[in-house]
């Protein structure tokens, strides 16, 4: 007879945006484990700062957090303005995000 392994505290995390609080949580249950700040723009989300809770700290929450909030943001046809560094650094090392950048400092002077 085998048994199910342990249940893993990691998957109860979920990412969900708080539009009240103009950002995105990691939560476990009620707990929020880390969180990207945004401002909104016209067709856009501007990512401005990223924060990891010291006790979640190494564990690979703010790349599941990075994932789902660009995950979301594509579901809903938006575009994202990457300032944060940790967000700018995910979508980097994740070209599959690449096509959601908006970078108005990239522009040319009209």
């Amino acid at each position: 007879m085998t048994s199910d392994p342990p249940p893993n505290p990691e998957d109860d995390l979920i990412v969900l945006d708080a539009p009240s609080a103009s950002r995105y949580e990691a939560r476990f249950g009620d707990t929020v484990a880390a969180f990207s700040e945004y401002r909104t723009r016209t067709g856009r989300l501007v990512f401005v700062h990223t924060v990891t809770e010291p006790e979640f700290a190494g564990r690979g929450i703010a790349g599941r957090l990075a994932r789902g909030l660009l995950d979301d943001a594509r579901a809903r046809g938006l575009k994202v303005t990457p300032v944060c560094e940790f967000v700018a650094g995910f979508i980097a090392r994740h070209p599959e995000y690449a096509d959601l950048v908006l970078d108005l400092r990239a522009r040319p002077p009209a």
